[in-house]
């Protein structure tokens, strides 16, 4: 038995869900802990593919119970049409349950997302506009409206909602007159809808998982985004506004650290980035381009194309430091097949000084000021799709993801080699594999 956190370990879309899918088969409940529908994640089951934003990737598996934890933040129109996609193919939502200290996602937090990214320009942050930002940034400064705040008597949800339409009407006025307004009373009629649609699956979260605990039960929590969009440890401010981070799965989830045994990192055989900010092994060459189309790389909540580059050991060596990451799942080595010749940066060096280092600035003026040091190592012939045995990989594959465990001291576990469930290669399965193990990096093959 095991309670695995899974999160990603670069600048999101690292395929964490195909990772969480597959490990949900021997998880007794699966865990959403952070973000909001800003994230997506695609996942395959036969011929059905879905594009969950806040829906557990576990939700395919009937018997797992799936739970969005409090330090999600939840667009209830949103949640309910995955609800209903799932539903028109034939899968179970009764095993979904929405946590009541959940924060909601309302309309004037969409309009102002939209309107403090236009305003920035050519200072853009790169947001999906969903509206995360404020409704994070409304959490914080207490004028929040909670899910278990719609199940209030309408006396008490009037005066809670009369708090925020007062809170925002000077920022609006001021600030953004061109934005609709929204009154009490306009809140409330957003409000009933919902209430009542989301009533069945709405419930004590931390309850459930702690009654779970207590039954030995395995349990997965799965991240969103990536560490390096974490608010705290990711690019600041090209950042999201919760922590993408292992620590997130404790505070959005309300189980303490003693209770997690292992943290998964999800890392892609090379780096992608969606959005605005720095970003040193980017490639804007035809290799780049390459990595863009062979790797499908489009946004799944945007659809924007991503930005790639060469695998980035400083980042992916941050990662693990500030995850506890004790195990590694590469995703996406088949979009190297027959590439003569791959990358690896294993330090930053100052354009200016020319001092070296591998440890990742945190402040992004330094960021901005460096260029990666590589290593080149050969690329494989044919394809690795078929590839079921981590022996059977060619030895260049091999070399070239035991450098990668050895450069970040990071044990390899899982191996995907396409997007199906069955394209993977697992060397250690984190959940029937049991408690927390500390092991050497893999060799690099002679």
């Amino acid at each position: 038995m095991a309670n695995v956190v899974v999160v990603g370990a670069q600048w999101g879309d690292e395929g964490k869900a195909k990772i969480t899918d597959l490990l949900a088969a021997e998880a007794d409940v699966v865990v959403r802990c952070q973000g909001g529908c800003n994230a997506g994640h695609t996942v395959k089951h036969g011929e059905d593919v879905f594009k969950f934003h806040l829906v557990p990737s576990g939700m395919l598996y009937g018997d797992t119970l799936c739970l969005i934890g409090n330090g999600t933040v939840i667009n209830p129109q949103v949640l309910l049409n995955e609800i209903e996609a799932l539903q028109q193919k034939g899968y179970a939502t009764s095993n979904l349950k929405v946590s009541n200290r959940a924060h909601l996602t309302l309309p004037f937090h969409t309009d102002l997302d939209q309107a403090q990214e236009s305003a920035l320009a050519e200072k853009k942050i790169g947001t999906t506009g969903r509206g995360i930002g404020p409704t994070y940034m409304d959490k914080v400064g207490r004028y929040g409206l909670r899910i278990g705040d719609l199940y209030e008597p309408e006396a008490v949800l009037r005066e809670r909602l009369t708090q925020i339409v007062e809170a925002k009407a000077e920022l609006l006025a001021k600030c953004y007159p061109h934005l609709p307004t929204y009154t009490v009373d306009d809140l409330l009629a957003w409000c009933k809808p919902f209430a009542e649609k989301l009533a069945p699956y709405v419930a004590d979260t931390v309850g459930l998982v702690h009654e779970s605990l207590a039954q030995n039960h395995n349990i997965l929590f799965e991240g969103a985004q990536g560490t390096l969009l974490d608010v705290d440890y990711g690019t600041y401010p090209f950042v999201t506004s919760s922590n993408a981070t292992a620590g997130g799965a404790c505070t959005g989830s309300g189980v303490g650290p003693t209770q997690i045994d292992r943290v998964i990192g999800v890392m892609k055989a090379y780096t992608t980035r969606v959005g605005e900010g720095p970003f040193p092994t980017e490639l804007s060459d035809d290799i780049g381009r390459q990595l863009l189309e062979i790797g499908q790389e489009f946004g799944t909540t945007t659809g924007r194309p991503r930005r790639c580059g060469w695998f980035d050991a400083v980042i992916a060596k941050y990662s693990v430091q500030v995850n506890g990451l004790d195990g590694l799942a590469i995703t996406k080595l088949d979009v190297y097949d027959g590439m003569p010749e791959l990358k690896i940066c294993v330090a930053y060096r100052n354009r200016e000084t020319g001092e070296q280092t591998t440890q990742f600035p945190s402040q992004l003026r330094a960021l901005q000021h460096v260029e990666p040091v590589y290593e080149t190592w050969p690329g494989w012939a044919g394809s690795v799709k078929e590839t079921r045995q981590y022996e059977d990989l060619p030895v260049e594959a091999r070399n070239y993801l035991s450098r990668i465990s050895a450069l970040i001291g990071c044990r390899l576990s899982i191996v995907s080699v396409g997007p199906e469930r069955n394209q993977t290669i697992l060397l250690e399965n984190p959940i029937s594999g049991g408690k927390r193990h500390l092991s050497s990096p893999e060799k690099v093959i002679a």
